[in-house]
């Protein structure tokens, strides 16, 4: 089981779930070239893909939508309101839509997936895949950690999660007051301390493998995330936890392979 993360952050957001020979991408917020070339890598094409996921319907996570739409065919699944949105926004995709719900999975080659929904300033959503290897989750794009993300992450064996700011840089930086507000806000995006505490209790139960994602380039580091997170993750007697960041888009940026259950 692997996730390979092409793009993580404003610039574009892209990663490939790969498990018992299926091939699941979750968003598409690169263009068609550079998805043909991050599959390349893994002797893939698009028409490998035997499903894609988008999380939500902001254009850092579903640009590459139209022409991946125009020259394949590949099914693209997301909750109701985003499909109906996606279908707005690239009608030549109307087709390969299918809605889902959170509490109900598709299966996809002897995976399951499940979504989840996601505090974020739209429709938006996380997703968990089972299969006989085991389970992974990706998560980004939210403002806070809910009873709900918990309960959909835990016991998966390899996670991509958010920490998207780290808060002084954020305060102190640049952007605009009321960007800042959303960012900060539980529609927004989590910090590095609150990715941290997701990633303890992911480690609680029973993550092997942790990917930080959605760092970002004015208001955070990766090295700040991964100080954070590490810290944290040691302090709670979880050291031995495999962690990366994604760097943001233009290269293959991280792949972890979680164990496969005894």
């Amino acid at each position: 089981m692997r996730i390979s993360v092409f793009a993580s952050g404003s610039g574009g957001n892209c990663a490939l779930a790969e498990a018992v020979g299926a091939y699941i991408l979750v968003d598409c917020g690169i263009s068609l070239r550079r998805l043909r070339a991050f599959l390349a890598q893994r002797g893939l094409t698009p028409d490998s893909l035997d499903a894609v996921f988008i999380t939500h319907e902001h254009r850092d996570h579903t640009s590459g939508l139209a022409m991946l739409t125009k020259y394949h065919s590949p099914l693209i699944y997301a909750l109701r309101p985003v499909a109906s949105r996606l279908a707005g926004m690239y009608p030549q995709a109307e087709g390969l839509l299918r809605p889902i719900q959170p509490g109900e999975a598709a299966e996809v080659k002897g995976c399951a997936l499940s979504p989840f929904a996601t505090e974020h300033d739209c429709p938006s959503a996380g997703l968990r895949i089972d299969c006989a290897e085991g389970a992974l989750g990706i998560c980004t794009d939210l403002g806070v950690v809910t009873e709900e993300v918990r309960s959909a992450l835990a016991g998966v064996n390899c996670a991509l999660i958010e920490t998207n700011h780290d808060v002084e840089m954020l305060l102190s930086g640049p952007y605009p007051a009321m960007l800042k507000r959303r960012i900060l806000s539980g529609r927004g995006h989590l910090s590095n301390e609150e990715g941290a505490e997701l990633a303890v209790f992911l480690a609680g139960q029973g993550a092997e493998s942790l990917i930080l994602g959605h760092i970002s380039r004015e208001n955070n580091s990766p090295g700040r995330a991964l100080g954070c997170v590490a810290g944290a993750l040691e302090r709670a007697g979880y050291g031995d936890v495999s962690l990366a960041a994604a760097a943001p888009l233009g290269e293959v940026c991280a792949e972890l392979l979680a164990k496969c259950p005894a």
